[in-house]
C-alpha cells in the first residue's frame, strides 16, 4: 500500500506563507545541509507529487523557470504530477494530470503499487486528506520566524487529530523537523 506524506515550512506562529500568496521568504531562513537532504530523500521516496490548484501553479511557474540544475529540480519537473482542481482546464507542466475528487483518487491510488505520493505546500488539499484519513506521515519544519500575518497551514477542522510523534531534527540553522504519524479512525 502506498503511503501519503504531507511536507511543509511553517513560522512558529503557523503561516506556512505570508500575507500575500507566494510570500515565502522566511524560506530562505530554513535552507541548508539538512533541507536539501531532505528534499533528495523525498525524490527517492516519492513517485508522485500531489498539489492543490494555487500551488501546482505556484510550483510550476518557479520550477520550469529554475536556473539551478540540481537534482531536485529535475525530479520536481520530471516526477508525475496530480493537481487537485475543479477549475483547472489544463495542466501543462510535465507529467501532469487534473482530478475533481482527489480523496477518491488518491484512495484508489494508495490501493494501487508504488512509491509514497507527496503532498507539497497545499494546505486546504492537506485539510482534507488528514479529515478524510489518507494522509500517513505529516513532515513540517518550523522555521524560527514570527510573521505576525499570514495563510495559516492548518486550517479549522470538524474535529480533533491525534498525532503520534515519528521523529524530530534540529537543523544548523535553528529549524526544526517534526515528523507526526496522524492518528488511524476506524472505518466508519
Amino acid at each position: 500500500m502506498r503511503r501519503i506524506i504531507v511536507w511543509n515550512l511553517m513560522t512558529l506562529d503557523g503561516h506556512f506563507e505570508g500575507p500575500q500568496p507566494w510570500d515565502l521568504d522566511f524560506h530562505n531562513l530554513a535552507w541548508g545541509p539538512e533541507l536539501e537532504r531532505l528534499s533528495l530523500q523525498q525524490a527517492e521516496e516519492g513517485d508522485l507529487l500531489v498539489f492543490g490548484r494555487r500551488t501546482y501553479e505556484g510550483m510550476a511557474a518557479y520550477w520550469t523557470t529554475a536556473e539551478d540544475n540540481s537534482e531536485i529540480k529535475a525530479f520536481m519537473n520530471s516526477v508525475a504530477k496530480l493537481v487537485a482542481s475543479r477549475t483547472l482546464k489544463e495542466a501543462s507542466w510535465n507529467n501532469s494530470r487534473i482530478v475533481a475528487e482527489p480523496v477518491a483518487e488518491l484512495t484508489r491510488l494508495k490501493a494501487g503499487p508504488g512509491k509514497a505520493m507527496l503532498v507539497f505546500g497545499s494546505a486546504e488539499l492537506a485539510a482534507v486528506l488528514i479529515e478524510a484519513g489518507l494522509v500517513d506521515e505529516l513532515r513540517i519544519c518550523i522555521v524560527p520566524v514570527l510573521l505576525g500575518a499570514g495563510n495559516p497551514l492548518f486550517k479549522p477542522a470538524p474535529s480533533r487529530t491525534l498525532l503520534e510523534l515519528l521523529g524530530s531534527e534540529t537543523t544548523e540553522a535553528g529549524s526544526v523537523i517534526l515528523r507526526y504519524a496522524p492518528e488511524r479512525r476506524p472505518a466508519s
